[in-house]
Parts: structure tokens; sequence; C-alpha cells
């Protein structure tokens, strides 16, 4: 006798039939989360079909990943097999959901009586096929409807009652029996996905980053946090930001202390670099004692709570060499053939005054502790936002694993990438659990280049796990744009960063007084406050605070502006005018118009999408100029644009009714 050998293991059950496959969203095969705020409509989608011509049904399954119960919401047949269903992610923190499907054999049986009797043949069989089906509804079924159901079944079953059971097995109340008490057997379950969903800042958030040590109102001495609350806080709150970002504030290390200008020669009295964090007096748990103490910096965070603006702190995982870590723990980092440290190095520059920490290290998980002792530590004082310096140099797992750990504590913890790195590593940085991410606006400049992005960042997979947050300079890097010190450029980058995304930010004062300093050759600020103090008006205004002020104001006050995904491109024949809309489901729509050329006026005739703000042809309705005031009455779905960049280079227009 020939044994054959079994190739293909049989499934667990094999009377599942159907199948469920391209689900929508979902992300590395559910490798990650997909990412929500509070309040949304969670849409999803898969392909479900079944071999044959049996009727199906399906469900999206979703609950709280701490609760015990799944809730369900019936799935909705769209097209060529393709179905959604949607739900409420009401709640912060991680989800789960998952789509399961069945042959409905009761609205089979409901679709194929139906043929039958049309066709004018007798039903009796089906009739008690039917029969045997209710009964299974009935023991899902409550006290009412059980009772209910029971009548029917005997009048199925009764041949004398033929012409009533005809009737009742077309009825809407069979019909909502078997819509509402499905029995699921044999149903095909997809695998479980997860969902991780964030408070409202983390789509919606205006930044200003500035260096606290020159916040001082006299000249020449170091600014405090005391300094903060009493002189920035308040023009922030005018400008209308809500997160207050301040680079690193622990000790600065005194080896390899660099001077003005990323000299490596320090001279007496200068500060040093922040991000070169550790000496004597402590590590990323210690405070600079010339900023202030833990006290001081805990009144800071609630100084910026009563301006309705929240404190993000700076994570940089790096260290001075007299950081205490170097002496404690010098397996952490990466030790030479001589002996010595390997300090950070991105070649041809050259950072003497940071050690990198090491990944790889055999101490690893002591390392790993310890970092995310720190941000817990730094969490126990109030802290509830944390931008990380250069996060694409450090371990993809440790980021993992850290975010996941802190969230676990604090689900309201916001954790910003300042990667500006390789497309797939910002992506990858995303998918394991950063909050949001620098992006590559900085750089993107012509009409095709801003629109090719946008949309690769809200129509690609990109739009369930990115959260941008755009920046149009930061204390790092000054722009070739910005460099040749032109008022129409300031305006419209600051302009598009605020309302092509939800989340943007500016690192000021530098920003907003147009300095435009750059050192040759280099997207740098000359004369950076990274490693000198300043001293600053905070409170002079010029055109682009005005700009600022009434953006920041028409974000708070209109609805679509506070996403990003929410974005259609209008057509313009002219390469220097860039028209976007942004409507909500609120019925708030709001029109941006830019004139991407600082030195001509340009304008052309700009088509509206009509079926978006729900117009018809030649009907009236009012653009209203949130910046200027200005209202003009436009008809259909054609209408005229100019604008001189040296007068005002972009409308905000906010669509309104007759």
């Amino acid at each position: 006798m020939t044994i054959q050998k079994q190739l293909t293991k049989k499934p667990t059950v094999g009377q599942q039939r159907v199948i469920i496959a391209q689900v929508s969203p979902e992300i590395d095969a559910g490798r990650f989360a997909v990412k929500a705020i509070v309040g949304d409509k969670i849409g999803v989608e898969a392909d479900v079909f079944l071999d044959g011509h049996d009727v199906l049904a399906a469900e999206v399954l979703y609950k709280k990943a701490s609760d015990d119960q799944w809730q369900t919401v019936p799935m909705r047949f769209v097209n060529n097999d393709r179905y959604e269903a949607a739900f409420i992610a009401s709640q912060v923190g991680l989800y789960e959901y998952s789509i399961r499907a069945w042959v409905d054999h009761a609205a089979t049986w409901e679709h194929e009586i139906a043929m039958k009797i049309k066709d004018g043949q007798h039903v009796a069989v089906e009739l008690l096929v039917g029969a045997n089906l209710l009964e299974k509804k009935q023991a899902l079924a409550n006290e009412a409807d059980r009772h209910a159901i029971s009548e029917v079944i005997a009048i199925f079953r009764n041949p004398s009652q033929y012409a009533l059971a005809v009737e009742l097995a077309q009825g809407h109340q069979v019909q909502e029996w078997i819509h509402q008490y499905p029995t699921r057997d044999f149903a095909s379950t997809y695998q479980t996905l997860k969902l991780w969903v964030d408070r409202e800042k983390a789509a919606f958030s205006a930044w200003y980053s500035m260096f606290p040590r020159s916040a001082s109102s006299q000249k020449g001495t170091h600014g405090t946090f005391k300094d903060v609350a009493t002189n920035v806080l308040p023009r922030l709150k005018s400008l209308g930001f809500d997160v207050l970002y301040i680079p690193p504030i622990h000790p600065i290390g005194h080896q390899f202390r660099k001077g003005k200008n990323n000299s490596t020669t320090c001279q007496e009295g200068e500060p040093g670099v922040p991000y070169g964090i550790g000496s004597e007096l402590g590590g990323h748990t210690a405070i600079h004692p010339a900023l202030g103490t833990l006290d001081d910096l805990k009144q800071l965070i609630e100084s910026c709570k009563a301006y309705d603006i929240e404190l993000a702190m700076d994570l940089a995982i790096q260290c001075s060499p007299d950081h205490p870590w170097a002496k404690e723990h010098p397996a952490w980092f990466k030790v030479r053939p001589d002996g010595t440290i390997q300090y950070a190095e991105n070649p041809p520059k050259k950072y003497q005054d940071i050690y990198p920490i090491n990944f790889e290290s055999d101490d690893w998980e002591a390392l790993w502790e310890e970092l995310k002792d720190v941000i817990m530590t730094w969490a126990s004082w109030g802290i509830r936002i944390i931008r990380v310096d250069n996060p694409h140099t450090k371990s993809f797992n440790f980021w993992e694993w850290v975010i996941a750990e802190v969230q676990a504590v604090y689900p309201d913890m916001i954790f910003l990438a300042e990667a500006f790195t390789k497309p797939k590593v910002m992506a990858q940085l995303a998918k394991l659990g950063y909050t949001q991410s620098y992006t590559y606006y900085t750089w993107r400049n012509s009409k095709a280049e801003l629109i090719g992005y946008m949309q690769e960042l809200t129509q690609t997979e990109q739009r369930h796990f990115m959260r941008p947050n755009f920046w149009p300079n930061t204390h790092d890097i000054l722009p070739w744009c910005l460099q040749g010190g032109l008022e129409p450029v300031f305006l419209t980058r600051y302009f598009m960063a605020a309302t092509l995304s939800g989340n943007y930010g500016i690192f000021g004062p530098v920003f907003e007084s147009m300095n435009h300093e750059a050192n040759p050759g280099k997207e740098e600020y000359r004369n950076s406050e990274k490693y000198e103090i300043k001293h600053w008006d905070w409170s002079f205004e010029n055109k682009l605070t005005h700009i600022i002020r009434m953006t920041n104001k028409a974000r708070m006050e209109n609805s679509a502006l506070q996403r990003t995904n929410n974005i259609t491109f209008c057509d313009i024949p002219n390469d220097q005018v860039l028209v976007y809309l942004k409507t909500h489901a609120n019925g708030n729509r709001i029109l941006c118009v830019v004139n991407l050329d600082p030195y001509h006026r340009q304008g052309g005739v700009l088509r509206v999408p009509l079926h978006l703000i729900h117009k018809h042809q030649h009907e009236a309705y009012i653009v209203h100029d949130l910046l200027t005031g200005a209202k003009y009455t436009w008809h259909g779905e054609h209408n005229f644009v100019d604008l001189d960049p040296h007068i005002m280079p972009m409308h905000l227009f906010r669509i309104e009714d007759m």
C-alpha cells in the first residue's frame, strides 16, 4: 500500500467559506498600529467574498485593548466585493479592531424565496427551511421576539396557513429578525489589528521654539525659566502658539565646549551648546543652575498651562565628556583602540563636545532602562510633549519599546521625531510609535514639489501613520529660500506651513524678525543661538507677526485648518500660484491662495471644486479673506485671483453662504 504524504495542512474549520482580504487601514500586515485622534471616525474597508451565490454578512469588531467585550458595526457593500464600516475612537489609548464575515444562510433564503414567489413557484419546502433558520434566530432573540418568532415558525410549518406564511416570508418583520440576530455559523475572522488614539494636540498644534537662556530682558544676562514666564509666554499667547519647545535645559559639559559659531575654542564666559549635556552637576534629569531650579521649571509648566500653552522638552540622547554616565557606564559608549571614547561625527562636521550612545552595548538592557527613567522622570514633572533630537541615529527597537512603555502609563504623551533623514527611516519611526514627525517641507518650494509632497503625505498609506509637523526653519536650519531675506518668502513659507499641515512650528524670534544671516555656503544661522546668548525685544511687531497672529486665530476658529489630510489642490493655469481647499464635515470650508513668486504680481482663473463646497454652477457665494477682512462675491467654479507679493502674497478665504 502506498502512503501519500500530506503536503498541505487542513484548516481548523474547513466549513469556513468567506475570504477577507485587502483590509484598510492596515500597516505592514498588522505589525504596527494605525493612528487616530479622539473623536475620529475610523473607516475600515476590505474585500469580502465567497464561493458560489450565497449572501454574505460582514461586520467590524472593535474595542479598547483593555476591554473584554468586542463591539460590532455591520459592514456595507460598496461595489466589486468591497465592504466598509466605521466606528468612533472615543478614548485615548490602544484599540483593537478586526473584521468578521460569514455566509448568511437566512439572508440567502430570504432572497431565494422572494425570487421563487415572484416566479409563481410553490414554496412549501422553502418555508420549512425558513422555519429551521428562524429557530436559530429564536435562540438569540430577546423574550418578546422569541414569542413572535415562535408564532411565525408555527405558521411556516402549517400547510393550512400557506398564504399567510408566504406573506410573512416577504414581510419586514422577518427581514428585521434576519439582520438583528445573526448566527455567524463558520465565520471567518481577520487577524486583530491595532489602533493608537491620541489626544487632539497630536493632530493640531502650533509650536514656538526658543532658547530660555535668551529670555532675559537685560542684555548680557543669562535668561531663566522665570524670564520665559514673564517675557515670552504673554507674547506667544498673543501670537496664538500653544506649544513652547525648549532645547535641553541640563548642565553643559566643560571639556571641548564649543564657542561662538561652532568654534572649537571656547572663550571665557561663553555658555556652550545645550546639546553637550552633562557635568559634575548631573545629567539628563538635572537642571542647569543658571536657568533656575526644578521648582522653577515646574512653575513654568504651570504658567504655560495658564496661557493654554504646553511646554515641550528636548530629549537628546548623547553626553558631554563630563556627563556622569561617561564615568559610571563607559560600556554605553564606543571605546576606540587607544582607550578614548568616540565623539560624534557627521563628516566633515565634528562634535568633540558630544559622546553618542552605543546601542550595541553588551549592557544595553541597563541603558534602555536608564533612558526610560529619564523620560518617566520628566513625565513626573508634568511634561507631556517630548521633541526627540536625531531619533534616526538610535535603535528602532529601543524606540518601539520605550514609547510603548511610557504611553502605557502616560497615554497622553506626545513624541515628535526630529528626523531629517531618509524617507523610509522617517516612515519607520512614525510606524513604531512617534506621534509627529519633522518633514521635508523645509526644502519643498515649487508648486509641483509642494503638491507632490502633500499628496505623498495625505493620499498614500502614510496618511494612516505619519503626522507631519511643518517647520520653515529650525535652530539648526536656515534654508536657502530664506537667506535672501525677502519678506514675501517669509510670509508665504510661514503661511503654507500653518495651513497645509495641522501641526507646524517656527524657531524664533529669528524667524519672525526675518533674520537671514547665514554661514557662507551653509544652511546655518551665523552667530547662532546654539553657541551664544542673545538679547531680544520680545515686544516688537511687524507684518509677519501680524500674519502669524491672524493665521493662528483663523486656525483656532476654523476646524478645516485643524487637520492635514483633508486637502484638495485646485486647478489654476499658473505655476507660480498654489491653491488648495480644506473642508470639514461640519461645513467649514477654507480656500488658500498663495503667490509663490516673491518679486512679481501673479494671478489667474482658478477652478473651485463645487461638489466639495456644496454649490451649484453659477450659484453665488462669499469668499471672506480672514487676513484682511475683505469679502468678495464669487459665482460658480471659475473665479479670478490676483496677488501682489509686496502687498499680500496670499489669501486665506473662508467660503460663506450668501
